[in-house]
């Protein structure tokens, strides 16, 4: 197997430093690029949206069990990582879509980033519809009740 190194190009600055699972679309985050990427934000003010990829370090599984209840409630069926997008997973990567409020110099304002205080960003790429929006999608409806209140 091939280990993969990867650095971060930044990290988020958040007033949220546990875990959440609701009212993430208000949360207004900074993240902080170092300084030798700050020339690749450049042009991404003229999207409304981004994606940021970051790397959930403070979320480790403890077992090397890949199915769970979703967020651990006793009603759900329990499900495979990768019919989720929680934390625990063999490499917890997460992706948020977010509103870009501002950016100046190597600082990015972004609203609806649900990662926690601290956390390494690894990339951000413009959101792009004819991309990353899909018609004709579905979801289970376990899904949709645990994501009524997320954003």
């Amino acid at each position: 197997m091939n280990l993969i190194n990867m650095s971060p190009i930044g990290e988020v600055a958040s007033i949220i430093d546990e875990k959440v699972y609701e009212r993430w679309g208000e949360v207004v985050s900074t993240i902080i690029i170092h300084p030798e990427y700050k020339d690749g934000l450049v042009g991404l003010e003229e999207y409304s949206h981004a994606i940021v990829i970051f790397y959930m370090d403070q979320f480790k599984e403890k077992t090397q069990s890949w199915i769970r209840k979703p967020r651990g409630i006793e009603s759900l069926d329990a499900k495979g990582c990768f019919a989720q997008r929680t934390k625990y997973r063999p490499n917890p990567i997460g992706i948020s879509t977010v509103e870009i409020v501002s950016i100046e110099d190597n600082v990015m304002i972004v609203k609806g980033l649900d990662a926690n205080n601290k956390t390494p960003v690894l990339d951000i790429k413009p959101y792009i519809s004819e991309f990353d929006s899909r018609e004709d999608t579905r979801s289970p409806i376990w899904m949709k009740e645990l994501m009524k209140d997320y954003f």
